[in-house]
């Protein structure tokens, strides 16, 4: 007589879904953050500081803008546009909410830097006017502009505005239009990298960056200073 098949091992369970949305750990569905620099103003051609001053568009900051509104245009799900008060910062979003359909919201915790003095000067102009500051603001977050704001204090302003920003946009996609300090702030505090980043990443106008922020205080920096987009630089 044959002995009895001896019985066949348990099929393993089936795979299950991993509990992080990332590899890199993170928990939960993420706030995704375009944030997007204005277009091109007549400071902007010059290299000047330009912080609470508040230049127009230029034609060609105007196409860009357009540029970018057509690429964001080309993204499903956004659920609002955030912008800057100052006009280069607010006629880009303007186009952006345009092409997008999304609603347009002035936020002021996006303004740029107040540069104080400094406005409308460019780099050695300022340095010439003022060396000795001049140098240790290049080497502190903390030292300001004669009259104006310190990096610290943006990145403090910056912190707020996010927190801000995820507590009203959970899980959701967001277009920033802001300027070239706060969007560097955002994705160094993202990199949870040191003060010096500030001073070695470079943002074209009109650039795209990308990042998302999950609920468990995680991030990920998916793009940085893309410009596909712009035509005219």
């Amino acid at each position: 007589m044959t002995s009895p098949s001896s019985p066949s091992p348990p099929s393993p369970p089936p795979p299950t879904a991993p509990a992080s949305a990332g590899w890199t750990g993170q928990v939960g569905t993420p706030t995704r953050l375009y944030l997007l620099r204005h277009g091109q103003t007549a400071l902007s051609v010059h290299r000047r500081y330009s912080g609470r001053g508040d230049p127009p568009l230029t034609t060609v900051g105007e196409a860009q803008a357009d540029g970018a509104a057509a690429r964001l245009a080309g993204i499903a799900g956004i659920a609002a546009v955030l912008t800057s008060p100052l006009t280069r910062a607010r006629h880009t979003a303007e186009r952006v909410a345009a092409a997008t359909g999304a609603p347009l919201h002035v936020r002021e915790g996006l303004v740029e830097t107040d540069f104080g003095a400094w406005e409308g000067l460019t780099f050695t102009e300022a340095g010439e006017r003022d060396p000795e500051l001049h140098g240790r603001w290049l080497g502190s977050t903390d030292v300001a502009p004669p009259g104006g704001e310190s990096f610290a204090q943006v990145g403090r302003r910056l912190a707020a505005e996010r927190e801000a920003i995820l507590a009203e946009y959970p899980a959701s996609a967001i277009v920033l239009v802001s300027h070239v300090t706060p969007i560097k702030i955002l994705l160094r505090d993202a990199l949870a990298a040191g003060p010096s980043v500030l001073y070695r990443l470079h943002l074209d106008l009109a650039s795209l960056s990308v990042v998302e922020l999950y609920p468990d205080g995680g991030a990920s920096v998916l793009l940085v200073n893309d410009v596909g987009h712009v035509t005219s630089r």
